[in-house]
C-alpha cells in the first residue's frame, strides 16, 4: 500500500477554484502575492520547493483544509501552523525533520485526520501525534524508529499506521488497542516478534511484515479476518518452505519401501549385508491410515501433545511422504483433544497464508 493518502474533500479542494498549486516552483517561502486571498484558498500545494522555513504567515491560512509541504528542506513547524483548527491534512514527507522539528502544541490541530512525515529522520513517534484526537492516518515511512511508545494505544481512531522502513525490533503489545485499524504496514524493519495482542484488531484487513527477522508467529493471528498478509523474507517463511521441501525418494528407497510393504521375504543368500542392513532401518510413518515407511525420504511433523495436563510440549514426527502432511489422520487422531483439532486446522490455515 502506498504510503499517501489525500484526504476526499480536501482532493475536491485541490481541483476547485479554491486550490493552490505551487509544486515545483523553486519557491523558498510562500509567495506574498497568496496573502490577500489566503482566508479563500482550502488547499495549498507547495511541494518540490526550496522552502527551508514555514513563514508566521502560514497562520492567515484560517480555512485551509490541505496543505502539501513534501520534499522541501523544512526543519521545523512553527507553532503559528497549530493556529490552523481546520487542517485535515498536513503532509511533510521528506524534509529531514526530526522529532524536535514538532511543537509541543501540535495536537491542537483537533480536526487532521492524515498526517504523512515519511521520509524524515523520526526516531520515534512524537507524543505529540498521540494527541491528535481524529487522525486517522499516519505514515512514518523510511525514518529511523526504533520503538513505539506505549501511548499509542491512545490514537484510538486510527486506520492506517505506515511504519515500513525504520528500525523496530519490537511492537508494543499497545497496538493491539487500536480497533479501528484497517492498515498496519511494519515491513523493512529488525521485527523479531508479534504481539498476540493483534488478535483485537477485528478490523485489520491489511497486515505488512515482510523483510522483518520474525521467526514465529503468535498462533492468534490466525483469528484475524485478513485480506492481505505478507511475510516474505522472514526467517519464519524461509524456514517453513525449507521444511516443505520433500526429497523424492530414490531408487533404493523406493524398491526398500515395496519390500517392507509388501512383507517380501528375503534371505541372507537373497541380499548382500549392506542391503540388509538397510533394509532393517526402515521406519514407520506415524500416520495411521498409512501404512508405509520410510529410509532417508521423510517429511517432518510437529505435534503439540499434553504434558502433565499444564504445557504443550512440541513432539517431532516424520511421515513417509508429504501427503501424509496433509491427510486428517495426521492431525485427529484418537487422543487428539477439541484443541488439538482446532489449533490443526488454524495451522492449516496459517500454511495457506504463507505459501500463497
Amino acid at each position: 500500500m502506498a504510503d499517501y493518502l489525500s484526504d476526499t474533500s480536501s482532493e475536491n479542494e485541490l481541483n476547485g477554484r479554491n486550490a493552490e498549486d505551487a509544486s515545483y516552483s523553486e519557491l523558498s517561502t510562500i509567495p506574498d502575492s497568496l496573502l490577500p486571498r489566503a482566508k479563500e484558498i482550502r488547499a495549498l500545494k507547495l511541494d518540490h520547493n526550496d522552502i527551508l522555513m514555514i513563514p508566521p504567515s502560514i497562520s492567515l491560512f484560517v480555512n485551509l483544509l490541505s496543505l502539501d509541504l513534501s520534499n522541501n528542506h523544512i526543519k521545523h513547524i512553527p507553532k503559528e501552523l497549530v493556529s490552523l483548527r481546520n487542517l485535515r491534512t498536513l503532509l511533510v514527507k521528506s524534509n529531514g525533520m526530526t522529532c524536535a522539528a514538532i511543537p509541543k502544541d501540535f495536537g491542537r490541530l483537533s480536526s487532521l485526520e492524515v498526517l504523512n512525515c515519511s521520509g524524515n529522520i523520526f526516531e520515534t513517534i512524537p507524543p505529540q501525534f498521540t494527541e491528535l484526537s481524529k487522525l486517522k492516518f499516519l505514515y512514518l515511512g523510511g525514518n529511523r524508529i526504533s520503538e513505539l511508545p506505549n501511548s499509542i494505544r491512545n490514537m484510538h481512531r486510527l486506520e492506517v499506521l505506515y511504519l515500513g522502513g525504520n528500525r523496530l525490533t519490537e511492537v508494543p503489545a499497545e497496538i493491539g488497542q487500536l480497533h479501528y485499524l484497517s492498515s498496519l504496514t511494519l515491513c523493512d524493519n529488525q521485527i523479531q516478534s508479534i504481539p498476540p495482542t493483534l488478535v483485537h484488531l477485528r478490523n485489520l484487513q491489511s497486515l505488512s511484515l515482510h523483510n522483518n527477522q520474525i521467526s514465529t508467529l503468535p498462533p492468534e493471528i490466525v483469528r484475524l479476518n485478513l485480506s492481505e498478509l505478507s511475510l516474505r523474507n522472514n526467517p519464519l517463511v524461509n524456514k517453513f518452505v525449507q521444511d516443505m521441501t520433500y526429497e523424492p525418494p530414490t531408487l533404493l528407497e523406493l524398491s526398500g519401501r515395496v519390500i517392507k510393504i509388501e512383507k517380501v521375504k528375503y534371505s541372507k543368500e537373497d541380499l548382500p549385508n549392506n542391503l540388509r542392513k538397510y533394509l532393517s532401518s526402515a521406519q514407520r510413518c506415524v500416520n495411521s491410515k498409512c501404512k508405509g515407511v520410510y529410509f532417508t525420504s521423510r517429511v517432518e511433523h510437529v505435534k503439540f501433545v499434553d504434558f502433565c495436563g499444564k504445557y504443550r510440549l512440541p513432539l517431532l514426527q516424520f511421515l513417509c511422504s508429504p501427503q501424509c502432511r496433509t491427510s486428517p489422520a495426521v492431525y485427529h487422531s484418537s487422543s487428539d483433544t477439541e484443541t488439538d483439532e482446532d489449533e490443526a486446522v488454524a495451522n492449516a490455515k496459517l500454511r495457506r497464508v504463507l505459501l500463497g
